[in-house]
């Protein structure tokens, strides 16, 4: 079995920082694409960032310039630096991953979701 498991989310003022961190663990033969996506009561969820087994990264263009996605193979973590926050970046996270493993072809998978809250 394969799971995402994200810390690092919580409540921070606007111009402030947060650091989002997703562990994937389990039977993992490898990982190819990880990203974070975010949702908000009401709306789609959207893609925040993405980066591939290589290294390449895309940005939603809301975020561009002011978060940073990162990955560590040798751990199967993707991390997410958040700076400059604004209200408008609050939201429920949540870690993606693509993954193959001993029991399954490439498989989507999810995190729990972590809130990051943006307020004064």
């Amino acid at each position: 079995q394969v799971q995402l498991v994200e810390s690092g989310g919580g409540l921070v003022q606007p111009g402030g920082s947060l650091r989002l961190s997703c562990r994937a663990s389990g039977s993992i033969l490898s990982i190819n694409t990880m990203g974070w996506y975010r949702q908000t009561p009401g709306k789609q969820r959207e893609l925040v960032a993405g980066i591939a087994n290589g290294g390449s990264t895309n940005y939603a263009g809301s975020v561009k310039g002011r978060f940073t996605i990162a990955r560590d193979n040798a751990k199967n973590t993707v991390y997410l630096q958040m700076n400059s926050l604004k209200p408008d970046d609050t939201a429920v996270y949540y870690c993606n991953a693509h993954i193959r493993s001993w029991v399954s072809t490439m498989t989507d998978y999810w995190g729990q979701g972590t809130q990051v809250t943006v307020s004064s």
